[in-house]
């Protein structure tokens, strides 16, 4: 099993409410910060970049920060 290497993300507001990812050649990791044994999300390069710009062009107030 790979081990990935995982790194944190820029917090805004409350820095408890972060994730971390990692990379892989075919897959992006995501998992939250505070629950590091708790639920991960594994997408495909495509699926994370359209997640970042759709929440990108939610903004702030849509996400809740």
């Amino acid at each position: 099993m790979q081990t990935l290497r995982r790194q944190k993300s820029t917090c805004r507001g409350d820095s408890s409410n972060c994730v971390e990812t990692a990379t892989t050649p075919a897959t992006v990791h995501v998992r939250d910060s505070k629950d590091v044994s708790g639920p991960r999300l594994a997408l495909s390069h495509a699926t994370w970049v359209a997640f970042i710009a759709y929440a990108d062009k939610l903004g702030d107030s849509e996400l809740g920060s």
